[in-house]
Order: C-alpha cells, then structure tokens, then sequence
C-alpha cells in the first residue's frame, strides 16, 4: 500500500504514520495491487479505515476482490465506488495484433490474432473524502506512469516548467486515471481496423478459398465482447457523472468551478468510450458485410460457372443430335457413303455452333470480360 500526499505544488510519498484523513491541504492518492488486498482483506480494510476514518461495506470489499467483476457504479453516505475494467496490453493477444499488423503477408490462418482474446482486468476505485483509494493490478500500466509524473511533477517557477497541472481533488485524479485507461482502447482503432482490412482481403480472394470460419467466428465474438464492455463502462460512468450533478455543492464561484471541471472531465472520459463503442459497432458490422459480400461474391462465381456450363451444354446439344441422326443404322442415308458428307457434316456442325454463340452474345448470355472490366 502506497500512500501519496498531493497538494498544489507538490507530491510526497509518505508512508502509513504520516498519513490521515485528517490533513490540513491537498488529499491522499492510496495506492493498493489485487494481491495485497486478495492476502489478508480484514487486514487491508482496518488499515484503510485508519488512514480514512471510513469503513469499508463488505460486499463492496466483496466487489474489490472479485476480478471477473463488471464495470459499473455505487455511492453510500460515505464514499463512492467505481469499478472499471481496464485493456491489459502487456498479454500476447495484443502484441501478436500488433505483429500481424506490420507483417507484409499473412496466412488466413493467422488473420484474426489481433482481435482474439481482448483481456481486462477491474480496477476499482474508492473516493473517501479527501482520500482517493485504488486498487489495481500489479502491472497496471497506466496506473504507474500516473505515479511517476506525479513523483517527478516540478513546481512551474522550475527551469524544468510542466504544463500540466496537479490534481485538485480526489475525483479529478480518478477521472484522469480512467481517463488514460479509456485512451488504451482508443489505440486499438488502428490494429483491428488493419485487421478487418486483412478479413476483408481474405474473404474476398479469388485465389484462396476461405475456409477459416473458426478464427472468423472467434473475432466477432471478440468484437461483440468489446461492445458489451464499453456499453458496462459507459453506464458506470454515466452514473458517476449524475452523481457528481447531484451531490456536489455549489455555494460560491470556486466550487462551481470545481464542479465544472469535473464534468468537463467526465464528459470527455464518457465521450471516449462512445467513441471506443462506436468503432467496435462499425467494425462488427464491417466484418459482417463482408461475410455477406463473400458469399454473395460465391453466389456470383457459382452463376458463372452455371451459365458457362450451360451454354456448352446448349452448343453441343444439336451436335449431339446431328451425330444421333447420322448413328442411326439405317441402310440407306443422304451423305452416307457421299465421299464428301462427313465434310458437309463437320461444316454443318461449325455453322451451328458459330449462329449459337452470335445468338448468345446478342442475348448477353456470354460477356466480354476485357469489356466487363473496362466499363
């Protein structure tokens, strides 16, 4: 358990002695892993509640434990809880996505490693007052390069100047954390669009047969798996951003203004995720015209091939007759025993198939390709 100690020009990691939830500036960040509060959870919550002066529900215990939880929101008299389930980047799905990306040539087989199996993780978050408590995974990403601009923030009269500036308030950190958190499902926009592109190209090669319908089924479920987890997302946050409507005071100009810009915030983060969960309905859509394009592509090749064979079969058809009459075993015949008649025959055939093919292109049943293609 990291104790942070934020204020307006500075951040001091202070360790349990020195933290309290009766600090006169600023507030507390408390930063704890899934393991820590997974080892000993009685124990974790006493010392929060040291640190807090808050106690803990346990079924919301129950819900900062639980990593399968969904994303969503709960308030008391006394605190907020926020859970949200955060994109795990560091896992081999997302790099093999990222790979497949970049690689020139990709087999069918190997087409939808960028959208298999899109692993999240919950990271829960506690606003107690004038304290921020989240508990995380132990490689969370986005959580320790926020500890580390924190950590390494300067005062602005600094030769090193940050633009940004620090946190004012428990609810402003958290909507900058989640925030960061939303942007990593923002750059997955480039990989899987790649990656339908290669579906696409897949589905509709003439060369190779399609026949990797596992892997196809597998991404859109994928894809249907992003969009329920950012519609879960979007209503948690929903529901915070009402809350913040609701139980925020406004008596004079700096707390309006605090209020403000909390809503700023929490409008952009909820505008991110309907961005996310726009896409992820474009793409499974996409993915599904091509489907559709596909086997209306094999539909059109299946007609092709049917019409060709029918006008052989509509060529030969009276050669076959001629070559029936002429079979018959009849003694006497015209151009029989006629030195000339298997000549006239084989002219009389080459006439017939040379009217039926004048008839078929003036009817468009046989097409140019060369002018198909042209036009």
């Amino acid at each position: 358990m990291d104790i942070f100690h934020i204020d307006d020009c500075k951040v001091i990691l202070n360790g349990e002695a020195q933290a309290t939830h009766q600090i006169a500036e600023g507030f507390l960040w408390v930063d704890s892993t899934h393991d820590e509060v997974i080892a000993d959870p009685e124990k974790w919550r006493a010392r929060l509640e040291k640190i807090t002066g808050i106690q803990l529900y346990d079924f919301h215990l129950i819900d900062v434990v639980n990593l399968s939880h969904p994303s969503y929101f709960d308030s008391t008299q006394e605190y907020e809880l926020v859970v949200f389930r955060k994109l795990m980047l560091h896992n081999g799905a997302t790099a093999a996505g990222s790979n497949t990306a970049n690689s020139a040539n990709t087999s069918s087989a190997a087409t939808a490693s960028a959208l298999n199996k899109l692993v999240t993780i919950p990271v829960s978050f506690l606003l107690m007052g004038c304290c921020l408590v989240t508990v995380r995974s132990c490689n969370s990403r986005t959580i320790e390069q926020a500890r580390m601009r924190l950590l390494n923030y300067k005062p602005k009269s600094d030769l090193t100047t940050h633009t940004s500036r620090l946190p004012a308030s428990p609810a402003d950190l958290m909507l900058r954390l989640l925030n960061s958190m939303v942007d990593q499902y923002l750059e997955l926009r480039q990989p899987l669009t790649l990656q339908l592109d290669r579906w696409q190209h897949a589905l509709l090669d003439p060369r190779r047969p399609f026949n990797n319908w596992l892997a196809l089924l597998d991404s859109r479920l994928e894809l249907r798996k992003l969009d329920n987890l950012c519609e879960e997302q979007h209503d948690a946050l929903q529901e915070l951003r009402d809350h913040i409507i609701d139980t925020h005071d406004v008596n004079d100009d700096a707390s309006s203004r605090s209020k403000d810009l909390l809503l700023v915030r929490a409008n952009d983060v909820i505008e991110h995720v309907t961005r996310v969960l726009n896409h992820a309905r474009r793409l499974e859509a996409t993915l599904e015209s091509a489907v559709q394009i596909h086997f209306a592509a094999m539909a059109h090749r299946t007609s092709e091939i049917m019409r060709t064979l029918t006008v052989i079969t509509a060529l030969f058809m009276p050669l076959t007759l001629i070559t029936g009459i002429f079979g018959m075993n009849f003694i006497e015949m015209p151009l029989l025993k006629d030195a000339l008649g298997f000549w006239f025959t084989m002219g009389m055939m080459l006439v017939v198939i040379i009217v039926l093919l004048v008839y078929f292109r003036r009817k468009r049943f046989i097409e140019d390709q060369g002018a198909g293609a042209n036009e």
